[in-house]
């Protein structure tokens, strides 16, 4: 992509509180963003999230899994103000897995020391990490409720037992700037889509399709760049019919766009 050339539009989905700074990247990158949320964040306490502090402050915990900064975010919410940091004090007593850089980072802010990352970062990264190790461990993980079934299922598979709270869950945002998105889409305004979630591309066609326009956004879609952030997501995009152009060797926001860049130059 030139200097000279016209900054291509990118439509990016993601939840409220990453607008700034994903903005920031794209543009940052090259890009114009277009900045329209199809997924929201919404805080949740389970049944199992008692369980969950009790084994890590017992040391009943042998790994603790994240697989998003939210993850951690969300668990401290609900811990009271004066136990976090015994909490704290105990994850670091466990062996901490992050499911890739910017989930390490928001650990190592809290003075976690983490102790591995996966080379790929997905959950079937996570269990190639962890498979060798697991069998006769307990495993426990903080994460959304639409989290992948394969974490979990590929370390019980592994002779794992594993424990899953559900910290916060993915709602489908509604109101203008979605349908002025749709819009935008059909009429062809979009050369660029980042899907970095499952739930994004489903709120995505969802949108489209309660509007009388799903045919139109797909076939939109397949004239565009339609970039997967991994192979769930890409999953996802195939079976409502929408072709993937792009999906990064390392599973991060901004290896999608330099893989958008690369398809583009």
């Amino acid at each position: 992509m030139s200097e000279t050339s016209v900054k291509p539009k990118v439509a990016i989905m993601r939840p409220e509180r990453y607008m700034k700074e994903s903005k920031e990247l794209a543009e940052s990158m090259g890009f114009e963003a277009v900045m329209v949320p199809m997924v929201e964040i919404t805080e949740m306490k389970d049944e199992g999230f008692d369980g969950f502090v009790e084994r890590v402050l017992s040391g009943k915990s042998d790994y603790v899994i994240f697989t998003s900064a939210n993850g951690i975010d969300f668990t401290l919410k609900k811990i009271p103000s004066e136990s976090r940091e015994k909490f704290i004090a105990a994850l670091n007593s466990t062996n901490l897995v992050a499911i890739g850089p910017t989930t390490r980072k928001a650990l190592e802010n809290l003075g976690l020391v983490v102790m591995g990352m996966p080379g790929v970062y997905s959950s079937e990264g996570i269990v190639d990490y962890l498979c060798a190790d697991a069998s006769g461990k307990t495993i426990d993980t903080a994460r959304s409720f639409y989290g992948s079934t394969l974490l979990i299922e590929g370390l019980r598979k592994c002779g794992a037992t594993v424990h899953e709270t559900n910290v916060y869950t993915l709602e489908k945002p509604e109101g203008d700037e979605q349908d002025w998105l749709i819009d935008a889409t059909v009429n062809g305004e979009i050369p660029v889509f980042a899907f970095t979630s499952s739930m994004m591309v489903r709120n995505f066609i969802e949108h489209a399709e309660l509007r009388g326009l799903g045919e139109k956004a797909v076939l939109e879609l397949n004239n565009s760049i339609v970039a997967a952030i991994g192979g769930p997501t890409a999953k996802t995009l195939e079976v409502y019919g929408v072709n993937v152009s792009v999906i990064p060797d390392k599973f991060t926001f901004k290896e999608v766009l330099k893989k958008v860049q690369e398809q583009l130059s």
